[in-house]
């Protein structure tokens, strides 16, 4: 498994764009666990949440899988993946009840440059 890891970090290394090699992590995460999903139905931005925990090199990692709507009508969506730490999926439980962009951004965008596979807000 940590073979597959490292392989897909350095097809990334070499890969100009980086929409394949976060595709290609998104691919891997999926396949690896089912995942824990948190809908926000009355949220403009956010669609729902994947929470994903995979056991490789003897730790765990934890990552999330955001999916963005392109407006606030529509009912597909734009995923984005998230590495994140190991109690952020509780931390969001717990608030995105109340506003899943709220939640979002304290708990999951403060890990947006560690993949570096996140959307760019100004």
């Amino acid at each position: 498994m940590k073979k597959i890891f490292i392989i897909i970090l350095l097809i990334s290394a070499t890969f100009q764009t980086k929409a394949q090699t976060c595709d290609e992590i998104m691919e891997f995460v999926k396949s690896k666990d089912y995942g824990t999903t948190y809908n926000s139905y009355t949220s403009t931005a956010i669609s729902k949440v994947t929470f994903y925990s995979i056991y490789l090199d003897y730790q765990f990692h934890y990552f999330a899988i955001v999916c963005f709507k392109p407006n606030e009508y529509s009912y597909n969506c734009n995923e984005y993946i998230y590495k994140v730490g190991s109690n952020t999926k509780l931390n969001y439980s717990m608030d995105y009840l109340d506003s899943a962009g709220k939640a979002f951004w304290k708990h999951i965008q403060p890990y947006a440059d560690v993949l570096g596979c996140s959307p760019k807000f100004e």
